[in-house]
């Protein structure tokens, strides 16, 4: 069975800008963003890619057109081979109904409730409903599939079965908290044999959203809300929480069954609805290290405080051991360390999909699952890998060198020749990326399209901030360890692996002052281990580098700069380089330096 998702709408973006002034800072106020697509074929996972890595527009809700194109063809197939197609979303009539009537029994001026109420049928009717999917999926790819071979998945149905899926498909509680989804922001239950159970009793509503209080709060600090949250993270490692922390004594109240509520709801009609709370809590807003941080590390405490309560309230409901945390705040990692270590699970996942970049996969795989002949299936436990994306051969990189010749010069070398050569330059301070095979999927750079350092300079993380990514200075980068030696290095507690940068952890005493480039003020790192396995020459690349050195990580951080997407292709790779202060350029076989 060949089961295509599909996540992205033509019109949402142009629509939420009209209707409701998603521009500027609210550009992300959306449904769809992360826009991709993933195929999934008699079960196995054969290709993912988001659409911003194809298209070069961060965060795209564009209809994934190139990424549906690029899956059936890396797998050799036409739209009429596809059986299924699943979308992670399920607005239907029943859901809009009560979207609406929440809309009407909410507190907010009259006229304000009218523009909402025609904006919200407005966008059921032109962009997501399932006849405006349909037509939207036929006018941009010229197939017009079967509506009986169109399955609508719950958008937190849909990031319960990434997780579900990507972890090995073993019978798991789970929690999903984001944002919002049709109707929620948060839901925890069990999967069985591929099957659901919600616990309806602990589901939260929209009104009540831990990811959009935590949205609300990076806006009021000057960033961007639903794309920088990290930067809120980040700030957290600088100060302690408030004592008492305003937004737990005042704001949030914790209810049974692992419900929770905001003593003041959020404002359907007004984003920032809230900051004269925030001001009155911690004083007029300041544009300086000391503020922000304070509000940044009273956030954090707050979130902390809420997913803890959810999952002690699943402990209670379920004996499975296996915990799957997906949905955008389990991309917070400085939560999801304490989060497992405070629990009673033997184990738990957040994946490399956990925010909306995976709910293709999960739409297909809930799809494929409950398909009447996939039942009489055998269903082994799937491959996982992160490395999901476009690759491409000599004959593309050497295409794209000579298109940039006279500005670089480059030597092909062997794997073993790249490992040495390389592990010998990052001895120095400097700065390389490093591109390899298919490209990672998910939010973070895993080691194929990555830009590496030495960690054992104090002052690395501030030249790759300014020089390179033109970010922040407060940012901080991570690590990547052999699996084996990272118990050494680092505090893991419970866990044994962290392959996808989704858990922090802190650095061991004798090794801070080893690798100060890669902990964080506050002494942890969001660590991201790796094997030979998974990825043959980074590993050799790090055993070599340890030999030389005896430091035993590596900076990773994104290949790309502030505001874009990772780079994909040869070119991109090429542009980034030669538009930062990258000192060597990895491009599979090739060792790249610039001219001047």
């Amino acid at each position: 069975m060949i089961v295509l998702g599909c996540n992205g709408f033509t019109r949402v973006s142009e629509f939420f800008a009209e209707h409701f002034g998603a521009v500027g800072p609210e550009k992300h106020y959306l449904l769809g963003h992360d826009a991709g697509a993933a195929l999934l074929v008699d079960g196995e996972l054969v290709a993912a890619v988001e659409e911003e890595r194809l298209n070069r527009e961060k965060k795209t809700t564009d209809f994934p057109l190139r990424s549906v194109t690029w899956c059936l063809e890396q797998a050799g197939l036409r739209f009429s081979d596809v059986d299924l197609v699943a979308v992670p979303w399920n607005w239907s009539p029943e859901v809009m109904d009560r979207t609406l009537a929440a809309i009407m029994a909410a507190p907010m001026e009259p006229s304000a409730r009218q523009h909402l109420v025609t904006g919200m049928r407005r966008l059921f009717s032109e962009v997501v409903s399932p006849e405006a999917i349909l037509a939207d999926f036929a006018a941009r790819t010229g197939f017009t599939p079967d509506p009986d071979k169109v399955v609508f998945v719950p958008h937190h149905l849909a990031h319960a079965m990434t997780g579900y899926y990507l972890a090995g498909m073993k019978d798991s509680a789970f929690l999903v908290s984001d944002g919002r989804a049709e109707l929620a922001s948060a839901l925890t239950g069990e999967i069985r044999d591929g099957r659901i159970r919600v616990f309806d009793e602990s589901t939260v509503g929209a009104e009540y959203s831990i990811g959009l209080l935590f949205a609300a709060i990076t806006r009021f600090l000057g960033f961007v809300p639903n794309n920088d949250e990290y930067k809120v993270m980040g700030l957290a490692g600088y100060a302690e929480p408030p004592v008492p922390n305003p937004f737990l004594e005042h704001l949030v109240e914790l209810r049974e069954d692992g419900r929770y509520a905001f003593r003041r709801p959020l404002a359907t009609d007004d984003p920032r609805g809230l900051e004269p709370l925030f001001e009155e809590y911690f004083g007029p807003r300041q544009d300086t290290l000391a503020y922000q941080a304070r509000v940044a590390a009273a956030a954090q405490e707050t979130l902390n405080a809420v997913t803890r309560h959810q999952v002690r309230a699943l402990e209670a409901r379920t004996e499975l051991n296996h915990l799957l945390f997906e949905g955008g705040v389990a991309l917070n990692c400085l939560n999801n360390t304490p989060l497992f270590e405070g629990s009673r699970f033997e184990d738990m996942d957040v994946s490399f999909g956990a925010g909306d970049t995976g709910i293709t996969i999960g739409a297909a795989v809930h799809a494929w699952l409950h398909h009447p002949d996939t039942a009489r299936e055998e269903r082994p436990a799937p491959r996982v890998t992160p490395y999901l994306g476009p690759e491409y051969d000599d004959t593309a990189i050497e295409r794209a060198l000579r298109e940039v010749e006279g500005r670089v010069r480059w030597r092909r070398l062997s794997d073993d020749e790249i490992v040495d050569q390389v592990a010998k330059l990052l001895t120095e301070k400097v700065v390389v990326g490093w591109y390899e095979g298919r490209l990672e999927h998910g939010p973070r750079a895993l080691g194929h399209r990555s830009i590496l350092a030495n960690p054992n300079f104090p002052d690395i993380k501030d030249i790759i901030n300014t020089k390179v990514k033109h970010r922040e200075p407060f940012r901080p980068f991570a690590p990547l360890v052999l699996e084996s030696d990272a118990p050494r290095v680092f505090d893991m507690g419970r866990k044994s692996r962290s392959p996808y940068m989704t858990f922090v952890f802190p650095v061991r005493p004798e090794f801070r002052d080893v690798i100060p480039g890669a902990a964080h003020v506050d002494g942890t790192s969001r660590v991201q281990t790796i094997t030979a396995e998974d990825t043959p020459r980074l590993a050799a690349l790090l055993r070599r580098f340890t030999a030389l050195t005896d430091v035993p990580c590596l900076i990773n951080t994104s290949f790309n700069v502030a505001g874009e997407p990772i780079v994909c292709s040869p070119s991109d790779a090429l542009n980034c380089f030669l538009g930062t202060e990258i000192d060597h350029l990895v491009l599979g076989d090739h060792l790249v330096t610039k001219t001047a």
